[in-house]
């Protein structure tokens, strides 16, 4: 597979769930395995932040500004997939308005599973297929944080499972059972998967 001239390298960053170890998220697995074994010259980064529940969102989103900007001094041409589950999401979308310029273009694509700053109506959520039903889904934490920028949508695929209470905060509230479903869904980790080479290649 033919990689773009100006991306010759990538790194994935992700950043994981409440309550997950300091490491990469189960929620990501499979995706970044098939992401690293089809596009080559990429590496992931497991942002290091707490992921508790006090919600210390503001640590991850310097470590993944550090993290960018460290890669982009290394080599300009460095490309970049963010991925956010839960926490992580809010982490992730959290850092969006914060990457401008050379850092905003650096970020080929950005991969939401279950986040409670989940927008309604925008054109970057999907279900776990695909589907658009959980579109108009609000997240638990809609009115404590912005979610996914305007600018954003176009490179990002937020993906919400119905009932997952967290970013359908309606008809579930909290940490319903799918919450935890999307690193065991085939689906989700291929969408995400897909969504991610299509950016890089």
């Amino acid at each position: 597979m033919e990689r773009d001239a100006s991306c010759p390298s990538y790194v994935i960053i992700e950043a994981r769930g409440t309550g997950e170890p300091q490491g990469p998220s189960i929620g990501f697995k499979a995706m970044n395995a098939k992401i690293l074994s089809t596009v080559p010259n990429g590496t992931d980064y497991p942002v290091v932040y707490p992921a508790d529940p006090f919600n210390q969102v503001d640590v991850g989103v310097r470590d993944i500004i550090r993290k960018v900007n460290d890669s982009l001094s290394e080599d300009p041409r460095t490309c970049f997939v963010l991925q956010g589950y839960s926490q992580g999401a809010s982490v992730v979308t959290q850092t969006m308005p914060q990457l401008q310029g050379a850092a905003f273009d650096a970020v080929k694509a950005a991969i939401l599973i279950g986040d409670p700053t989940h927008v309604p109506g925008q054109a970057c959520n999907v279900d776990g297929d695909g589907g658009d039903s959980t579109r108009d889904a609000r997240g638990a934490l809609f009115f404590l944080y912005k979610g996914t920028p305007s600018n954003w949508v176009s490179k990002t695929k937020n993906i919400c499972l119905p009932g997952d209470g967290v970013c359908q905060l309606f008809p579930g509230v909290g940490t319903t059972p799918p919450h935890f479903l999307y690193g065991f869904d085939p689906s989700v980790q291929d969408l995400g998967a897909r969504f991610a080479i299509s950016a890089l290649t």
